[in-house]
């Protein structure tokens, strides 16, 4: 059943119950609950008492296909049931689906039996930051903040390693226009560095140009964003694929920590 506005907000407050692990899904519903975003579609298996959540963008045109669909389950049985449904997942166009990584194994063996073919895109640490307050103290003297606007939009999809993907720019557009972001801006007011807030309220993008590194620019952005985050009641996590080492270590100075048992992955399913 597709959820109404109302119980959006209950389930944000359900999730609470199965966290860190439903942190992906709980942290989209804070941000879609709060501020403005391009629509998706939210889906349980039953209500008010869940098993499987899955929000999945609604596709308006072919580049909506890139955003991701997220899933959360706590039951593997009722999730097999659940992805089998034609009403709930359309196999047959392309799907970016995120999942915890044991939970994958069901999606893909659910898509096997369609003869859907898959491709990994990333398996990733989730970091979470659980007290802003205790972040390292970091120097800004001499730093200019701002957030990103429509203006640096072809800057940040040049830069990020998917952006030359279909669709890329709309859902990065989505994210600059919508939700909280910081950067890094030269003497001439253009960003040298930034990072960005996805979808599902996690930290990501983080990027800076080349000839702007070691001079501390993550360290502040990632402090700046963390604070902005959680003075705003929202969750401050990130992901980082696993091989990743630098920016793992990055987050890890800064204060964020992780259940090393835990992965989240994602993949794509059908060619694009």
């Amino acid at each position: 059943m597709e959820l109404t506005e109302d119980q959006l907000k209950v389930a944000e407050i359900e999730l609470q119950r199965y966290l860190p692990q439903s942190l992906k899904i709980y942290g989209f519903l804070v941000l879609r609950n709060r501020v403005k975003s391009d629509p998706y579609i939210v889906l349980v298996d039953r209500w008010p008492k869940f098993s499987v959540i899955i929000c999945k963008p609604q596709y308006e045109q072919k580049t909506d296909l890139f955003k991701d669909t997220m899933v959360f389950a706590n039951d593997e049985a009722i999730l097999m049931e659940t992805i089998r449904k034609a009403s709930v997942i359309d196999w047959s166009r392309y799907l970016c689906l995120g999942i915890s990584l044991p939970h994958m194994e069901i999606v893909k063996a659910g898509a096997s039996e369609r003869n859907v073919p898959n491709d990994k895109l990333a398996v990733c640490h989730m970091m979470t930051l659980d007290d802003a307050s205790k972040l390292p103290p970091v120097d800004c003297s001499g730093i200019c903040l701002n957030s990103l606007d429509e203006s640096h939009l072809d800057l940040v999809n040049q830069t990020w390693k998917f952006g030359k993907n279909q669709g890329a720019a709309g859902m990065i557009r989505n994210m600059v226009l919508n939700f909280p972001s910081c950067c890094v801006l030269d003497a001439d007011g253009r960003p040298v560095s930034w990072i960005l807030t996805y979808v599902s309220c996690a930290l990501g993008m983080l990027y800076t140009l080349p000839e702007h590194r070691r001079k501390g620019y993550a360290k502040v952005l990632i402090s700046s964003m963390a604070k902005r985050l959680s003075g705003q009641g929202y969750p401050v996590f990130c992901f980082i694929e696993e091989e990743n080492i630098a920016s793992y270590q990055l987050f890890k100075s800064m204060g964020f920590s992780e259940d090393p048992s835990y992965r989240e992955a994602w993949y794509g399913f059908n060619d694009f």
